[in-house]
C-alpha cells in the first residue's frame, strides 16, 4: 500500500502548481473569478493525481493535503457568494506557502530518514549479516501484519478499549444533559449544540467519535460471528454513533464515520463499491435529518449564504460555502487584524489543559475576524497567521510537515494496531484542512492524547504477552 520507495522530484508537478497558482493568482486580480477558480481547481487535480501515480495509494498525505487543500483554495476562488472579496497579497501567499512548506518538509523528512537508514545498513552489511536478515523479515512482517485479523487475545483488549471508551463517553453525556437539562436532539433552539457543552466533561463526551475506527480494528478479518464480544462490540458502536445524534452534532457524525473509513482503508488497502454506497445513503440521510433537527431550513441557509446566483440549490450551496467561507474568512484576517498575539494563540490548548484559561481569561481573549457571525469556521493556517503572519504559517505548515511524515513512518513500521488509529486521525486533519485551525484546538490534543495512551495499553500488553 505503501511504498519504501522515495520518489525523486517531479518537476512537472512544481511546474504546474506554480503555471496554475500564477493563473489563479492573474485571473482573480482581473477580476475573472470563475477563471482564477478553474486554474486552481484542475492544478490540484493534476498535482494530487501526480502524486497518487508515484504513491500508488489514496491516502498518501500528499495525495489528500493537495487535493483538499488546493482544491479548497480553488473552489473558495470561484467567489459564488456575495460574502466573498477579493484576496489580499497575504492571503495568496499564506496559501500557497502553506502548501510548498508542507511538501518540502514532508519530502525532506523522508530523503533525511532514507539516508539513515542506508548508512544503519552499510554498518549492518559490514558487521552482522545475520542482523540486517532479521531486519528484513521484521518488516515483512510488519506489512502482512496490516491485513492480518487479530489474535483472540488482542481482540479482547480492543474490546475494552471500545466499551471503556463508549462507557466514560455515554456517562459523560448524560452528565452533561441532566446538568443542562438539555438534549439538542429535542430542543426547539437553532443552536442547541453550542449549549450543550460543560467545560471539562466535553471533550470525554465526544471521544465517542473514536470507537468506529476501534470497532474497525477489532473487526477486521474476523466477521460478525454472534458472540457476546461482537455483540458488546456493535451495541458499543450503536452508542458512538448515537451521541453525535443525541448532541445534534453533523461534524462528530461525519468524523466518526470518515475515521473508520480511512482506518479500514489503512488495513485493508480497500472498500467494495456496495459498502460505499450504503455508507453514502445513510450518512447523507443523517446529514439532511441534523440540519432540520438543528432547525436550518433552505430559506434560513440561504439567507446565511447570500449566494450570488439565488436559485442555487441547496445541495450545492452548503458543502461549497462551508468550504469557501473558511478561505474568505482567512482573507478577513489578513485585512483587519491589528496586531499578532506571538504564539497566544497556537498556546490555545496548553491554557486550556493548565487552567490558565480561567484564572488569566486575558490569554484567550481575542476576536475573530470572520465574513458573518453565524459562519464561524477557520482553515488551518488562521491562528498561525494570527500569531506570526506569513512567518507563522511557513513554520507551522514545515513543522506539520515533519510531523505528518512521522507519523506516516510509524504506520509502516509499527505491528501495534493503534498506528492505523493515529495515521487517520493526522490524514483527516489534511483532509478537512479547510475546516478549522485544528492543531490549535484543544479536544484535538486530546484525540491524540486518548489514541496514544491507547497505543501504549496494547504495546505494554504485547511485550507482557511475549
Amino acid at each position: 500500500m505503501i511504498s519504501g520507495k522515495i520518489p525523486k522530484i517531479d518537476w512537472l508537478s512544481i511546474l504546474i502548481f506554480l503555471a496554475g497558482y500564477a493563473a489563479g493568482y492573474w485571473f482573480a486580480g482581473a477580476g475573472k473569478f470563475i477563471l482564477s477558480g478553474v486554474c486552481l481547481i484542475v492544478m490540484a487535480l493534476f498535482v494530487g493525481g501526480r502524486f497518487l501515480l508515484n504513491s500508488g495509494w489514496l491516502l498518501d498525505m500528499r495525495v489528500v493535503f493537495t487535493l483538499f487543500w488546493l482544491g479548497g483554495v480553488g473552489v473558495s476562488a470561484l467567489k459564488l457568494s456575495n460574502l466573498a472579496t477579493e484576496w489580499t497579497w497575504q492571503t495568496w501567499v499564506s496559501f500557497g506557502l502553506t502548501w510548498v512548506c508542507f511538501m518540502a518538509a514532508y519530502e525532506l523528512t523522508a530523503v533525511i530518514g532514507r539516508a539513515l537508514l542506508s548508512a544503519m545498513r552499510k554498518r549492518s552489511d559490514a558487521g552482522n549479516e545475520e542482523a540486517h536478515q532479521a531486519v528484513r523479515s521484521l518488516l515483512k512482517r510488519t506489512a502482512e501484519y496490516a491485513i492480518k485479523s487479530p489474535d483472540t487475545d488482542e481482540a479482547k483488549r480492543l474490546l475494552v478499549l471500545i466499551a471503556g471508551t463508549t462507557f466514560i463517553s455515554a456517562a459523560c453525556f448524560v452528565f452533561e444533559a441532566v446538568t443542562l437539562q438539555l438534549i439538542p436532539l429535542f430542543s426547539d433552539l437553532p443552536h442547541a449544540y453550542s449549549e450543550f457543552h460543560i467545560s471539562g466533561v466535553h471533550y470525554f463526551t465526544v471521544t465517542a467519535v473514536l470507537v468506529p475506527a476501534l470497532c474497525v480494528l477489532y473487526g477486521r478479518g474476523r466477521g460478525f460471528k454472534g458472540s457476546l464480544m461482537d455483540i458488546i462490540m456493535v451495541v458499543c458502536l450503536a452508542i458512538s454513533i448515537a451521541i453525535p445524534i443525541l448532541a445534534v452534532s453533523r461534524f462528530q457524525l461525519i468524523f466518526a464515520v470518515a475515521l473508520a473509513v480511512v482506518v479500514w482503508l489503512s488495513c485493508r488497502g480497500r472498500l467494495s463499491v456496495k459498502l460505499v454506497l450504503v455508507l453514502g445513503v445513510i450518512m447523507l440521510t443523517l446529514y439532511v435529518g441534523l440540519t432540520f433537527a438543528r432547525h436550518h431550513d433552505v430559506a434560513y441557509l440561504n439567507g446565511i449564504f447570500e449566494m450570488k446566483n439565488p436559485a442555487t440549490p441547496i445541495f450545492v450551496t452548503q458543502p461549497y460555502m462551508y468550504i469557501a467561507n473558511n478561505y474568505d474568512n482567512f482573507n478577513c484576517l489578513t485585512m483587519q487584524l491589528p496586531a499578532h498575539t506571538h504564539g497566544l494563540r497556537m498556546a490555545f490548548p496548553a491554557f486550556v489543559f493548565t487552567g490558565m484559561k480561567f484564572s488569566h481569561p486575558e490569554l484567550v481573549s481575542f476576536p475573530i475576524y470572520i465574513t458573518k457571525t453565524e459562519l464561524t469556521t477557520l482553515t488551518l493556517i488562521y491562528d498561525a497567521y494570527y500569531d506570526f503572519g506569513i512567518a507563522g504559517v511557513a513554520c507551522f505548515s514545515l513543522v506539520l510537515g515533519v510531523v505528518c511524515r512521522l507519523i506516516a513512518w510509524f504506520r509502516n513500521r509499527s505491528q501495534n494496531p493503534i498506528r492505523h488509529l493515529l495515521y487517520g486521525q493526522a490524514l483527516l486533519y489534511l483532509a478537512l484542512s479547510f475546516f478549522t485551525t485544528w492543531y490549535s484546538n484543544p479536544t484535538t490534543w486530546f484525540w491524540y492524547g486518548v489514541s496514544v495512551i491507547y497505543l501504549i495499553v496494547m504495546a505494554v500488553r504485547r511485550k507482557s504477552k511475549k
